[in-house]
């Protein structure tokens, strides 16, 4: 780390800590040329997600937008808060791995959609209808169809 006093390189780490809420490491370091003392601050560096919606336009990756979507799923349904904020944890955990700059909102609905199916049925299908902005009652008949069936199968290996 450059000395702000002599502008030498080489500086050695005298003490470090971490801030209160764990997002910083405040390091004091002594210049090896001066001597003298300095504070540097050591954090992670974000880099800017955005979502492209339906319509082309983008705007940054919100958390909380999906747990709002999500409640409103879960609404008057027996799925308790800390259910709800794992799968918004799941979700941003796997957004933030893929290293992509730009996430389509499809992609977001689905990975949604794909916790709330095994949280609960019916708020997954509440999600969906309006995600995939289910046309006629058949569409969503179809869906609720091809739960039923995934739900059967599985009863069925684990016999």
């Amino acid at each position: 780390m450059k000395c702000i006093y002599c502008g030498c390189i080489d500086s050695k780490v005298v003490d470090s800590r971490q801030n209160e809420d764990g997002t910083s490491i405040r390091r004091r370091r002594e210049c090896i040329s001066c001597g003298k003392r300095f504070t540097t601050y050591e954090t992670v560096e974000n880099t800017p997600i955005l979502v492209v919606k339906k319509d082309g336009s983008r705007q940054p990756f919100d958390p909380s937008k999906v747990k709002i979507g999500i409640m409103k799923a879960c609404e008057k349904r027996p799925i308790s808060m800390t259910s709800i904020d794992k799968l918004v944890n799941d979700i941003q955990r796997k957004i933030l791995n893929s290293l992509d700059q730009e996430i389509s909102s499809s992609y977001i609905g689905e990975l949604v959609m794909e916790g709330l199916k095994e949280i609960d049925e019916v708020a997954y299908v509440r999600y969906a209808s309006v995600h995939r902005q289910f046309k006629d009652i058949n569409t969503l008949l179809d869906e609720i169809e091809s739960i039923v069936k995934l739900k059967e199968s599985l009863s069925k290996e684990k016999k």
